[in-house]
């Protein structure tokens, strides 16, 4: 993490649900910050300074906290977001120091394309991992290129990146490649002809049995 983006915090001073509401109204995020066996410090931030640095460096960003002219090196440690707006509501940061590890939750993403006729489906979206605090991985990306039915890629199969750990189960499993479940046909609806498939394996529509007509009068009139 070659860059360390800088974020100016103010001292709370009240706190609550009613002062937390007004801080949101003024754009400022509540947010607290703790460890390394400090007392917690409770701070607001500018909402869109926040949001734009979770935009741009992630969810596991690490930042300078300029706290009434001071700076401490954290890293985002959670986010509330409004389900509505899904604005940060509240944060938490972590001291951290230089040359440190933490256990994070990291991003996996896939790339390439399977062998054909098979399907890619992910079961798990991040992995937890023990990395240097200064580099931290934005997300993993496993390759798929050429993988067969069958194919499952778990935690432990994944190429770690520099200066990290596997903190996940090993067993856990993150990539599967399957067979696509068979489309059903449409079954046809009352009154219409059955579903005809043919030698070209088209599928066509066969015409329903017709009625037989009614008697006519005359006809009626012979048979009594």
């Amino acid at each position: 993490m070659s860059h360390v983006s800088r974020l100016k915090a103010d001292i709370r001073h009240e706190f609550g649900k009613g002062a937390s509401r007004r801080l949101r109204k003024d754009f400022r995020v509540p947010a607290v910050v703790y460890g390394h066996g400090e007392d917690p410090l409770h701070v607001h931030v500018d909402i869109l300074e926040l949001q734009a640095i979770l935009r741009n460096d992630g969810v596991n960003a690490v930042l300078e906290l300029e706290v009434e002219g001071e700076d401490h090196l954290v890293m985002i440690k959670t986010v509330d977001q409004n389900v509505l707006t899904l604005d940060v509501d509240h944060a938490d940061f972590l001291y951290v120091k230089r040359g440190e590890k933490v256990e994070v939750d990291v991003p996996v993403v896939y790339e390439g394309e399977p062998a054909p006729g098979a399907l890619v489906t992910q079961d798990a979206d991040v992995i937890t991992i023990l990395a240097d605090v200064m580099d931290i991985p934005e997300e993993i990306t496993i390759d798929v290129e050429g993988m067969e039915i069958g194919h499952q890629v778990l935690a432990s199969d994944v190429k770690m990146p520099s200066n990290s750990s596997l903190v996940s189960e090993p067993e856990t499993l993150i990539i599967n490649i399957v067979e696509p479940a068979e489309e059903e046909l449409p079954e046809p609806e009352s009154g219409e002809g059955e579903t005809v498939i043919g030698e070209d394996g088209e599928v066509t529509s066969a015409p329903a049995d017709e009625e037989e007509p009614e008697a006519t009068e005359a006809a009626q009139s012979d048979e009594s």
